[in-house]
């Protein structure tokens, strides 16, 4: 009977690291569905942008390494010139409640609003199963959606990983390479590369 019950137990654990790993977000094909509440309460869905390039930068104002990107502007650059291109720009914070680095949306709001910051709309993944299908690691960990949906690129902002302000300048940006290639028709040329930063404070 014990035996019977292993197997049982292993055949279930299989099966669902197969199911997560079917589900994870991959180059070349259809980005993760979504729905989820932005920090105002509005749903938001992803099939909601079908027909537009999307955006998804993984958020914690804690830190270190978004505070580098946003205190230069970095970030926010990058939000107002692509929004203006027609790209939608969606903020996702996927902090559990219980963390010391969770902010309520009233206050993500008034940070928001403070740092001049110009996202689409700043999402709410407090369970954390958004962060997970996209196997989101770091803040910020970026990604950019295709209009046919399909995910194209994926990782870190640039290839400075580091927290210094002063590496910006320097940087070479992905996601800017990424953007300006899919408004050209070309191919990415970096389609992947290794997200930085702090690690995602997901729900055990």
């Amino acid at each position: 009977m014990k035996q019977v019950l292993l197997a049982s137990l292993v055949a279930a654990t299989v099966s669902f690291v197969m199911v997560d790993a079917a589900s994870a977000a991959t180059i070349g094909q259809p980005a993760p569905a979504f729905s989820l509440k932005d920090t105002n309460g509005k749903t938001v869905n992803l099939a909601d942008y079908k027909g537009k390039t999307v955006v998804l930068e993984w958020h914690n104002p804690a830190c270190p390494f978004v505070v580098k990107h946003y205190d230069t502007s970095n970030m926010q650059g990058l939000q107002s010139k692509y929004g203006k291109d027609g790209v939608v720009w969606l903020s996702v914070n996927s902090t559990e409640t219980g963390h010391q680095d969770y902010k309520k949306p009233d206050a993500l709001n008034v940070y928001l609003k403070a740092q001049n910051a110009a996202p689409a709309a700043y999402l709410m993944d407090e369970s954390g199963a958004t962060g997970k299908a996209y196997a989101a690691k770091t803040t910020p960990h970026m990604y950019v959606i295709n209009p046919q949906g399909t995910l194209v690129y994926a990782g870190g902002i640039d290839d400075k990983r580091s927290s210094k302000k002063e590496d910006v300048a320097t940087a070479k940006n992905f996601v800017s390479a990424a953007l300006d290639e899919l408004k050209a028709g070309k191919p990415i040329t970096t389609a992947t590369s290794a997200p930085y930063g702090c690690s995602i404070k997901y729900k055990s």
